[in-house]
């Protein structure tokens, strides 16, 4: 299968730098799949997983949160505010994050107290999901 050149930064690193055979992401508007010979394009990311598939090996799994994905034909670049490797997630830290969005959540008062903490609250699922515990 043909590879791309695959880039993906947050702020605390290079999270990737290499070549790829295909990548699945979680944008605002659903998921999409990057192969070589992609059109061009730009997109939102939202919280979800991310699979990214290296020649000759088994995909590896992420949990990414929001930023921005651009694809071209020979490469792609991904910018998330938060990207983990699945095996890098501290599932304990993930679940304490979970129950203290839903105390947040119950308790909260206004409007933007309550998307703060359903954000949180998305983020920690992700997590806990990529990690497969």
């Amino acid at each position: 299968m043909a590879t791309f050149h695959l880039q993906i930064v947050t702020p605390n690193r290079m999270f990737f730098n290499g070549e790829a055979e295909k990548l699945v992401v979680r944008t605002a508007e659903g998921d999409i799949g990057v192969l070589h010979g992609h059109t061009h394009m730009v997109a939102p990311l939202g919280i979800g997983p991310m699979e990214v598939y290296l020649p000759g090996e088994k995909p590896r799994l992420a949990a990414i949160a929001n930023g921005f994905v651009k694809v071209g034909p020979e490469s792609c670049t991904l910018v998330a505010i938060t990207c983990e490797w699945a095996e890098e997630i501290d599932v304990d830290r993930a679940q304490r994050a979970k129950a203290a969005a839903e105390e947040t959540l119950k308790a909260a008062q206004g409007e933007r107290e309550q998307d703060v903490a359903e954000l949180k609250l998305k983020r920690a699922l992700n997590r806990i999901s990529v990690s497969g515990r």
